[in-house]
């Protein structure tokens, strides 16, 4: 199957994707900022730059695209059909890195949530997800 755009319009496509402030992110900081939480934004001194860091909390959010890092639902599944190498590869390797980065966070003493695109589009299920995750006890840790 061919591409449905042409090089320019797609690359106009592609020129136009954030990689903060997107729309996912924006729902999922008005409902903590709406629970009464407050948070950092895309802290540098962090790896990985969360999107949503917590500090009193010790808890950090990431907010993920399905199509970007691989998720399991429909939109993670979609294999482009034009240059489907550079793709699967550069998709491949998000996914690596998202693994490297939780795990250096985890180690750290941080208490992590993955948000999915996905997940965005029913507000109430991720209300309740963010209040038990927030909610929760930070982890005990020396370095504060």
């Amino acid at each position: 199957m061919t591409d449905v755009l042409t090089a320019e319009q797609r690359h106009r496509c592609m020129s136009r994707i954030r990689g903060r402030n997107t729309q996912p992110e924006v729902i999922v900081r008005r409902l903590v900022h709406r629970l009464g939480y407050r948070f950092r934004l895309h802290l540098p001194n962090l790896p990985g730059k969360p999107d949503l860091t917590l500090p009193r909390l010790h808890k950090i959010i990431f907010v993920h695209g399905c199509f970007w890092h691989l998720h399991r639902c429909r939109y993670g599944r979609v294999t482009p059909a034009t240059n489907p190498d550079f793709w699967s590869r550069k998709r491949s390797e998000n996914r690596e890195r998202d693994k490297r980065v939780l795990g250096s966070i985890r180690k750290a003493g941080w208490s992590v949530l993955v948000v999915w695109e996905c997940q965005t589009k029913d507000l109430d299920k991720l209300e309740s997800r963010l209040i038990s995750f927030l909610k929760d006890k930070p982890p005990r840790t020396t370095f504060r």
